[in-house]
């Protein structure tokens, strides 16, 4: 503090110089001295409802806040805050926003508001970056560093009051900290302060996660926004994945036109995301008006540039950043893509990335109020009217949406393993959950119970990804702690796309370029430097570094058939060589950057080590196909770190990985790698070896000797299975047993057996036991007589099966003396026969009951007449027959009356 006058009034009024300029406003005494709040601060709207607020929370510690973007609810109300808090010495005010450009943005609004610099009365905290001091009455922080903090120190010491903002927009870490903030109150700290500040009046639910806390609403001053429809021209691909139409880019650098041309003021265009921005800002050229890109990888310069007013007329490109968390001054008009992004989870194939969607509606009005902040504005929407009507009215929350391995891994070490005791407005969906906490069992981060374990716990402290984290910590004593940080913040953050799609030629990349993204990165990887050697991760501390020879491969030891992976129980690594495959030492023992940036990589993602397996087409571990292209020049092993699958595509499509060798393949997917004896039906034969593998990768296959005579029946039947009971020998004869044994099913049923094709390949076993025991492959099935074996089927055991021949017999005596063979393969047994052959038969033959189907056959063979009533036939039928056939064959009986003639094989004999 400044020594400024101290008191605790809320007047306003009064003037006071400092800070580099006047001072008209609002007093607040702050630890330690008295700051008085600009003119500018003093006019916030929010400030009719601050002493509304300050009375809730003293009466019940608990308020939600609804305030619009633009009234000071980010601002102003913590600076009152503090001031009481000053007053009443209850600690400091921690403000969370969910970016760090709105953490930074709230902190140096807040400093300038008290004509201070950042650091002083107002600090903030972000990942990598922190300015506060001991006179910091109001720190503003990253949810993400809150939950760190959390897990910590859970009493917050120090904090009187928490305000996380922008709670509407539904950011999974905001969703966790709030959690654990209610169970803080609930079990340390009763007199701690929450305030949920929404820029929506969307409050209830928040309401009543707060126990029914209060809702204070403060009116916000928003000029009339004309809608103005401006949909494409012509149709345009919808969005998929992180592809947008370059005509809808197009036609949204038409509408900025169009806007600057209509309107006054700056404006304000919405898109996707930065290459979005970048392809659009490219499109802009030659407007004579400032154009900037300001999005989370933008140049801190850059955000200071976009949140103060221009000298001249700005267009404004930015992504939902924009949207409420921070305040764009000098906007008239808001151009508005209708996109944003948001992640997507692929939890089967362990894929993750963020997609390209429709914005929803509360999101769209969020947007279009930046153009009545100061004045009446207009939007300029690139859709049709007609279809505002069928975009979502709000936005997904993130814990609906995203992978949950972070979130499951706070929840563990915050004591909730299965975040049922959580106080959260969505509960995490079970599947989303269960894959997490099946990964972080995976990493050594859970038990089988789900509980942390002490791995779990430095992993979490380490602030990243708990994959990130794991590759950290298990890398460092290989490569060193540097290297281990760098390569892992290049993995932390979106890379540009200039850098390619080779994560070791982005490293050298970024090692010697100076912009933006390489400040960040250069930051984080000093962060993650300074993170290992307090965790020990630099020296190798813990499990880690006594089995400092584990990564580097080993012999894999084989138990029940599975070789082991060089992972222990609680994921460090086990001992064995490089995962060069070179011998520590080599080339001086160290890495090299290749084989480093793939070590990293492997161990973030083991499931993603991919081998090649065509032109261009690798297998992942996990079982995916990827399309890796020619970045990586065809290596036989690459470890993927960011591939994502479009919409109707065989492959995933890989942005980001690394070449690694076998070794290290192994060494990383360790805990799936398995060598075990297969015998199954493949390409027509059975197949019977000795296999190593990776997950779904096969690393190599001996043929087996001896296989399991269980496997080997099993295999038989897949392909019996697979290609039908023809692959027996079936003969003339046991075709017409199999025929015989469906008329007896089909006419008397149980306990007869069902031939049909299913119902013999599901009793196989049954029927071709001996034969299928003596069999090895297609050529032994293909020998086994299929009619010898199909009698096993009848029922024997009831004495039924001695009556099959009498039932269904092959032959029927005929009054010729003649045995002739009855055909099964129609639905009604068939006699076909000569007509001489049944003179003196007056009733039709049956088997089973059933009368068969006469063919009555002329002297040559050829059907005469067909009847299943033979005595009608010989009534009527016979004598036109005889009219048309006698002078046909003289040499044949052709009596009048067949009934009482005499049934004959042979013809009459010559006349001398």
């Amino acid at each position: 503090m400044s020594g400024r006058a101290g008191g605790g009034g809320a007047a306003r009024g009064g003037g006071a110089s400092g800070g580099g300029g006047a001072r008209d406003g609002r007093t607040a005494a702050g630890p330690g001295g008295r700051f008085v709040v600009r003119a500018e601060g003093a006019r916030l709207p929010v400030g009719a409802v601050v002493p509304e607020l300050l009375g809730v929370l003293a009466a019940g510690g608990c308020a939600v806040l609804a305030a619009p973007p633009g009234t000071g609810k980010t601002t102003l109300v913590p600076l009152e805050l503090a001031r009481t808090a000053a007053a009443a010495g209850t600690g400091r005010v921690l403000v969370a926003e969910p970016r760090r450009m709105a953490a930074r943005a709230a902190a140096r609004r807040m400093a300038w508001l008290l004509g201070e610099r950042v650091g002083g009365t107002v600090g903030f905290t972000v990942r990598g970056e922190r300015k506060v001091s001991a006179a910091t009455a109001v720190e503003v922080v990253t949810t993400g560093v809150l939950l760190q903090r959390l897990q910590r120190d859970p009493e917050l010491a120090g904090v009187g009051t928490v305000v996380l903002d922008e709670c509407h927009e539904r950011h999974l870490d905001a969703d966790t900290a709030m959690a654990f903030l209610l169970d803080v109150r609930a079990a340390l700290r009763p007199e701690l302060r929450l305030v949920a500040a929404s820029a929506t009046t969307d409050t209830a639910a928040w309401s009543a996660l707060l126990g029914g806390a209060p809702v204070v609403a403060a009116a916000g001053v928003l000029h009339p926004v004309a809608v103005t429809w401006a949909p494409p021209p012509r149709p345009v691909r919808p969005a998929h994945g992180m592809s947008v139409d370059p005509a809808l880019l197009d036609h949204v650098a038409a509408v900025v036109r169009r806007a600057l041309g209509e309107t006054d003021g700056d404006v304000l265009c919405f898109l996707p995301g930065a290459g979005e921005i970048a392809r659009v800002a490219g499109r802009l050229g030659g407007l004579g008006v400032d154009v900037l890109q300001l999005h989370g990888r933008a140049p801190a310069a850059v955000q200071e540039a976009a949140l103060a007013p221009g000298e001249r007329r700005r267009v404004l490109l930015a992504t939902s950043v924009a949207e409420s968390s921070l305040t764009v001054p000098g906007v008239r008009a808001v151009v508005d893509a209708g996109l944003a992004r948001e992640p997507r989870t692929d939890h089967a194939r362990g894929l993750g990335a963020l997609t390209t969607v429709r914005v929803s509606r509360a999101a769209a009005e969020q947007r279009a109020g930046r153009a009545g902040r100061e004045a009446p504005g207009r939007v300029y929407r690139c859709w049709a009217e007609a279809e505002h009507e069928r975009l979502a009215r709000q936005p997904e929350p993130e814990i609906a949406l995203a992978d949950l391995t972070g979130f499951a891994l706070q929840a563990a070490c915050w004591g909730e393993p299965d975040a049922s005791g959580l106080a959260l407005l969505d509960p995490p969906p079970p599947g989303a959950m269960s894959a997490a906490r099946a990964l972080l069992h995976t990493l050594g981060a859970v038990d089988a119970a789900g509980r942390a374990t002490d791995r779990g716990r430095r992993l979490v402290r380490l602030g990243l990804h708990p994959r990130l984290a794991r590759a950290l910590l298990d890398a460092a004593p290989h490569t060193g702690a540097r290297r281990a940080a760098e390569v892992t913040a290049l993995l932390s953050e979106e890379l540009p796309a200039s850098y390619g799609q080779d994560l070791a030629a982005a490293w050298h990349t970024a090692r010697r370029t100076d912009d933006a993204y390489t400040t960040r990165w250069r930051t984080e990887a000093r962060r993650l430097e300074a993170a290992l050697g307090a965790e020990g991760g630099a020296a190798g501390a813990g499990a880690a570094a006594r089995d400092a020879a584990v990564l580097r491969g080993g012999r894999a030891r084989e138990a029940e058939g599975r070789v082991s992976g060089p992972l222990a129980s609680d994921g460090s690594p086990r001992g064995g060589p490089s995962p060069s495959g070179r011998a520590a030492g080599g080339r001086g023992g160290v890495l090299g950057d290749d084989e480093v940036a793939g070590l990293v990589v492997a161990l973030a993602f083991p499931e993603r080590v991919a081998r090649r397996r065509g032109q261009g087409g690798y297998l992942m571990v996990s079982g995916t196909a990827a399309d890796v292209g020619d970045a990586l020049g065809g290596a036989e092993w690459v470890a993927v770190a960011v591939a994502d699958r479009g919409v109707g595509r065989a492959a995933a499509r890989v942005r980001l990985a690394a070449v690694v060798d076998e070794q290290t393949a192994r060494a990383a997917a360790g805990g799936v790698l398995e060598a075990y004896g297969e015998v199954r039906w493949a390409q027509g034969d059975v197949v019977a070896r000795r296999v190593e593998r990776l997950g779904a990768v096969e690393l190599g296959s001996v043929p087996l000797r001896s296989p399991d005579p269980a496997a080997l029946r099993a295999a038989l039947l897949d392909g019996l299975a697979a290609e039908g009971t023809g692959l027996l020998r079936w003969s003339r004869e046991a075709v017409a047993l199999r025929q015989r044994m469906a008329f007896v099913r089909r006419v008397l049923g149980e306990p007869w057996p069902d031939v049909a094709e299913g119902a013999l390949l599901e009793q196989a076993e049954r029927w071709l036991g001996p034969e299928l025991a003596a069999a090895r492959r297609r050529a032994d099935l293909e020998r086994i007589d299929a009619g010898g074996a199909l009698p096993r089927l009848l029922p024997w055991a009831s004495g039924e099966a001695s009556r099959f021949d009498r039932l269904a017999p092959e032959r029927v005596e005929v009054p010729s003396g003649s045995r002739v063979r009855l055909d099964y393969s129609g639905e009604q047994p068939v006699l076909a026969v000569k007509l001489q052959e049944l003179f003196g038969l007056a009733d039709t033959p049956r088997v089973a009951g059933m009368p068969v189907l006469v063919h009555l056959l002329s002297p040559a063979g050829r059907p005469a007449a067909v009847t299943a009533d033979l005595a009608s036939f010989w009534r009527e039928g016979y004598r036109a027959v005889r009219a048309e056939l006698r002078g046909r064959y003289p040499r044949h009986p052709w009596p009048e009356d067949p009934a009482t003639a005499e049934p004959t094989r042979r013809v009459n004999a010559r006349r001398g």
